[in-house]
């Protein structure tokens, strides 16, 4: 019997041995969890790593697209301002000449109408000196009343 008794406590040894492998079994499902975790620990590192790089990259890009449209925005005011800027300039220059031509032709109409009563009264003189001189003398008279009034 002495066997038989040390048969199943070695047996329940051998159990609480067999048992001994899980505890290690436990660690080694604790270190390849631990391993898990810091891989992907690692890979979401990584991967926000390029996601950043790509954020910027994206970032640096915009920069530049949002500069050239500045850019071309500015240049289109400034040739929009200066087309503007020249057809006000070229109305205004053919109106001036415009108004310049009506002057100078109201100034020649003006010099001809005073050539032609001029020569009239040339005329009008030689053919009728006596009736000159008497309105001349009538005019003179009429300055000379209006004169004293003011």
């Amino acid at each position: 019997m002495d066997q038989k008794s040390s048969r199943p406590e070695a047996q329940s040894y051998s159990g609480s041995g067999s048992s001994n492998p899980k505890p290690n079994s436990v660690g080694d499902s604790l270190s390849r969890g631990r391993d898990a975790v810091s891989d992907a620990a690692t890979e979401a590192v990584r991967s926000s790593g390029a996601d950043l790089q790509a954020i910027q990259n994206d970032l640096n890009s915009l920069k530049d697209t949002v500069s050239r449209f500045m850019s071309q925005a500015s240049t289109q005011a400034v040739r929009s301002a200066r087309d503007a800027t020249s057809n006000f300039a070229g109305q205004v220059g053919d109106a001036a000449s415009d108004l310049a031509d009506r002057g100078s032709q109201f100034v020649s109409s003006a010099g001809d109408q005073a050539k032609t009563f001029a020569s009239e009264l040339e005329t009008m003189a030689r053919r009728n000196p006596l009736g000159t001189l008497a309105g001349a003398v009538a005019i003179g008279m009429l300055i000379g009343i209006m004169g004293r009034r003011s």
